[in-house]
């Protein structure tokens, strides 16, 4: 059973707004990191890299918590709990949106990221299919 995002929160969602996504590490400690995130009506989303700590995580347990916090009003602010669906497809092209959205460049190999690394990471989406969502302040 998927939860909803509500209207109010959804901005904070859709960029360009940092979030902190929490996986779980295999010994069962959490892990977080910052990620870039958009959201498409359903899923929230968020890209990583094939290999990395968050990519291992949650082919381990896929269950996954975001929090993103308005930068005006830090005490406004959504978490979204749920569990990851990981798809390779589309994931250069999500990373460029994103890129897009928060760094103001058309790509992200050769903009934000070195482009001799374009070829040699396989980009993830992750889809957060929301089963709580917390939210705080108008």
């Amino acid at each position: 059973m998927s939860a909803k995002i509500p209207d109010s929160h959804q901005d904070l969602l859709e960029g360009p707004v940092y979030a902190v996504v929490t996986t779980i590490m295999p010994d069962g400690q959490p892990q977080s990191s910052v990620v870039w995130a958009s959201y498409d009506g359903e899923y929230v989303l968020f890209n990583t890299a094939r290999g990395r700590q968050k990519d291992k995580n949650l082919q381990n347990n896929p269950k996954v918590s975001l929090l993103a916090i308005d930068t005006n009003q830090p005490f406004r602010w959504i978490e979204v709990r749920g569990t990851v669906e990981m798809t390779e497809e589309g994931g250069l092209d999500h990373i460029n949106q994103l890129a897009k959205l928060y760094a103001g460049v058309d790509k992200y190999y050769g903009g934000v990221a070195p482009a001799e690394l374009k070829g040699k990471e396989t980009r993830v989406v992750c889809k957060i299919t929301p089963t709580r969502v917390v939210t705080f302040g108008d």
